[in-house]
């Protein structure tokens, strides 16, 4: 007898799903007493794969028979409830119905889709009483059309099963119903036109048609709205052309730019609207037929029987959503924008802001202009979003549209009052600077610092960065902190920093002007700013950001540092908040540390403390990115000198071996062990010292001390460079192997080079290089190494420029040897 299998075991899945049948789904006898098990059911089914009829081991037969039975059941059991005449129960059935769809095999699901299409077709009717059975039903054929487009085999019968579909959802359309009903019926037609375009293309007008009613008539709630522009925009696709993409596209700018006149009469100068409309039609293009086909007097009627400034956050800002996404979803082929246009409405609604002039006093009356300021910030906003959209669909195609662009977000961030409009204004300027590129960062770059200071100044008198206290006392704050030694002050200190102030966290909230979440949009905004042009033409600004960035960073940690685990636990939401802006400031920062500047950072030492003092916040997301910073900075940290130059890119063949490159500095070495860095590496001279005389001086001592080292060690003459004779007979013999020790004339402290050669019969054979020279050492004669067999002559070549460059031989060197002072040959060589 085998043991039990656990909850992985297939044996368990069809006594599940059994378990289920007889004690949650509802049956012929047994009334649905609780709606809220259906959501335990669902979720069952999709964990444990109940209805999958598969296993990645194979199966018993006789486990495959009980499981398929089982699901048989199942099936059976739903397509009763489906024909129940009790509400409830049909809801239930239709919803798990729709589940089936889903989790099913691909064999019931391709044999059985049929039936159960003509089961839900009958729920759709507008005779169904229920509300919740067309909404259901509708879902549930959504989900079967969805998972049938991803059976190429069965496209054909598919497409003709879904023409089925059209009729029944575009009638829930027409008719009045529920908020719910229209919206999974929006749905389905959208699920038609993505999947199955060649459905809809028949029915195009009509379906246009029964949309545009819907959003016009101002009886939708937002959500339906949301539905019904989306399902406009993918309206085009259906076609899948050009000309139906640009065609909705001026339909509904125009429709809303007639809107517009009609809601924003005498908020504006009377010439906006003449000069959108050039904008949208330019000189020699027809105007487009009415929006879904309806006569002047259709639209009339229907305006006369609702107030038109009731009808902006509906109309208008529904249609400007619509454009939105037909921006920024996929389309099959590529299509003119009307970017021109674009801009233009978008402008005419960002520069109301709901006064009124005195010539156009007298066709304005109060309540009116009550309703249109009301309306005027989410028309903003969907104007904000069109131009958000045009900026990241063109990208660098934007070029002869940019300076329109930002001539009205200038202009726009005077007037700007509101934090999520100017929070999205900010995004735009993000997208823009990465899209467009350092040109147009430096052309913008004064007006976003300008603002920027606006909205960060909340910690005053530092103003344009001028702020006389603060820094040097965040300085000294961080400097003392760092020489804390002993660990009961060291543990002290960290335990204050830990618990964050009352009054610290109010630090954000002095000026309740401006929120947390928009100084975080102007943060990002700088440190985009900062990435694309800190280094170009930046003088001007560079100092005053800079200070700026670290005040508001040290500042921001008065209070001590975030933790996330605070969140379950506070009900209020300023703690999360607080973190994100804690975040965006070290953003900033780094991006003010690591952009290159003309001098080196001012405030790299408080940066640094700043980021170590973050690391100790591990597991959350400060301490993570403190991490990252400190591993960006290393290079301002210990900076290393460039790799010097290789012999591979300057010689013959022969010396291009990757394998044995050896770099001076911190390189790669070769085969061998890594070595450590030099204890004479003199960088930080070089990089602090100013006289060049001394520097110079320095070099030069050092450069004679390792000359006189290398001088007195024993290498080759240049006797024992002569030729070999050898005969024919001794051919055969392994060469005779030198090893010529070269010495670089303009490093002190280069190593020796060797030089491994064959030499037969009066010819040098290069064999390999086992180091690069790493300066300018003779390129030509080493590059004749590989064809001349003259090598005496090219050795005496190189030890002429090595005597030019150290001095003549009678030159005064110190003696300094290694070996044995009372070894002869010691002796010769000196004499």
């Amino acid at each position: 007898m085998t043991a039990p299998e656990g909850m992985y075991g297939v044996a368990l899945k069809p006594k599940l799903l059994r378990s289920l049948l007889r004690e949650y789904v509802p049956d012929e006898k047994h009334p649905f007493s609780n709606p809220s098990e259906l959501s335990y059911i669902v979720s069952t089914v999709k964990t444990h794969k109940l209805l999958s009829e598969w296993s990645p081991q194979p199966m018993e037969q006789e486990l495959v028979d009980a499981w398929k039975s089982t699901v048989d059941s199942w099936v059976k059991r739903l397509l009763t409830l489906t024909s129940s005449t009790l509400p409830d129960k049909c809801w239930a059935g239709i919803c798990l119905l729709g589940l089936t769809c889903q989790e099913c095999s691909s064999e019931r699901f391709i044999a059985s889709y049929a039936d159960w299409l003509d089961k839900l077709l009958s729920h759709v009717q507008p005779s169904v009483v229920s509300h919740f059975v067309k909404a259901a039903s509708c879902a549930a054929l959504s989900d079967m059309f969805t998972r049938l487009s991803g059976f190429s085999n069965a496209k054909k019968d598919a497409t003709s099963h879904a023409m089925k579909v059209i009729q029944p959802a575009l009638k829930l359309l027409n008719e009045d119903s529920s908020a719910l009903v229209l919206e999974e019926a929006v749905c389905l037609l959208c699920t038609m036109i993505n999947f199955f375009p060649a459905t809809v293309h028949r029915h195009y007008d009509s379906v246009e048609a029964a949309i545009v009613s819907k959003i016009v008539s101002g009886k939708c709630s937002a959500g339906v709205l949301k539905k019904l522009g989306y399902g406009l925009s993918s309206l085009p696709k259906s076609r899948g052309d050009e000309d139906s993409w640009c065609l909705m596209m001026d339909k509904i700018l125009l429709y809303i730019n007639s809107q517009l006149n009609d809601a924003l009469q005498g908020l504006e100068e009377e010439a906006k609207s003449t000069q959108t409309l050039r904008a949208l039609l330019p000189s020699g293009k027809e105007p487009p037929p009415p929006l879904s086909g309806l006569v002047e007097s259709e639209r009339a009627s229907d305006l006369s029987t609702r107030r038109p400034e009731r009808l902006l956050g509906s109309r208008i800002s529904t249609l400007m959503q619509c454009c939105c996404d037909m921006l920024t979803s996929s389309y099959p082929v590529m299509v003119s924008v009307p970017v021109c246009g674009l801009i233009a409405l978008a402008g005419r609604v960002l520069m109301v802001d709901g006064s009124s002039s005195l010539s156009s006093y007298s066709f304005l009356t109060t309540l009116k202009q009550e309703f249109v300021c009301s309306e005027i910030p989410i028309l903003q906003l969907r104007s904000l979003e069109i131009l958000t959209a045009v900026v990241k669909g063109l990208s660098s195609q934007l070029l002869p549209h940019v300076a329109g662009i930002v001539q009205l977000l200038v202009e726009y961030f005077r007037r700007c009052k509101f934090p999520d409009l100017k929070i999205k204004a900010y995004s735009i300027v993000k997208v823009l600077l990465m899209s467009m590129g350092t040109g147009i960062a430096i052309h913008i770059s004064q007006d976003i610092i300008s603002n920027v200071f606006i909205d960060l100044d909340f910690l005053g008198g530092e103003k344009d960065g001028k702020n006389s206290g603060t820094h040097t006392e965040v300085h000294t704050k961080l400097l003392t902190e760092s020489r804390q030694k002993k660990r009961k002050h060291s543990i002290i200190a960290r335990s204050s920093q830990d618990e964050p102030s009352h009054n610290s966290l109010e630090v954000g909230s002095l000026h309740k002007s401006t929120p947390i979440s928009v100084k975080i949009a102007a943060l990002e905004a700088l440190e985009t700013l900062l990435t694309l042009a800190g280094a170009m033409r930046s003088e001007s600004w560079r100092g005053n950001v800079d200070n700026l960035l670290i005040t508001v960073a040290t500042n921001a940690f008065k209070g001590g540092w975030s933790k996330e685990e605070k969140k379950k636990f506070l009900s209020d939401d300023s703690t999360p908040i607080w973190q994100d802006f804690q975040l965006a400031a070290l953003r900033a920062l780094l991006a003010s540390l690591l952009s290159p500047g003309r001098v080196r950072p001012s405030h790299l030492a408080l940066g640094l403390q700043l980021f170590r003092r973050g690391m100790q916040e591990t597991g959350t997301k400060l301490g993570e990115y403190c991490g990252h910073a400190l591993l960006a900075l290393e290079v301002l940290i210990h900076p290393r000198a460039l790799p010097l130059l290789d012999l591979a890119s300057i010689g013959s063949n022969e010396f291009k071996d990757p394998i044995h490159t050896v770099y001076q500095d911190g390189g790669p070495r070769g085969n061998g062990p890594a070595e450590p860095e030099s204890e004479d590496d003199d960088l930080n001279e070089n990089w602090l010292v100013k006289d060049d005389d001394r520097e110079l001086e320095i070099k030069d001592s050092k450069r004679q001390r390792e000359n006189a080292h290398y001088n007195n060690t024993e290498t080759p003459s240049l006797d024992e460079l002569a030729p070999v004779k050898v005969s024919a007979a001794s051919t055969s013999r392994v060469p005779e192997r030198i090893e010529h020790m070269v010495e670089s004339p303009h490093f002190g402290n280069a190593e020796v080079e060797k030089v491994d050669s064959f030499v037969i019969d009066d010819v040098a054979m290069v064999e390999d290089s086992k180091t690069a020279v790493k300066s300018d050492v003779i390129p030509e004669e080493i590059a004749e190494l590989g064809s001349t067999s003259d090598t005496k002559n090219v050795f005496d070549r190189m030890l002429e420029r090595v005597n030019v460059n150290y001095g003549s031989e009678d030159e005064t060197i110190p003696d300094i040897v290694d070996g044995d002072p009372d070894d002869d040959s010691h002796s010769d060589n000196e004499g």
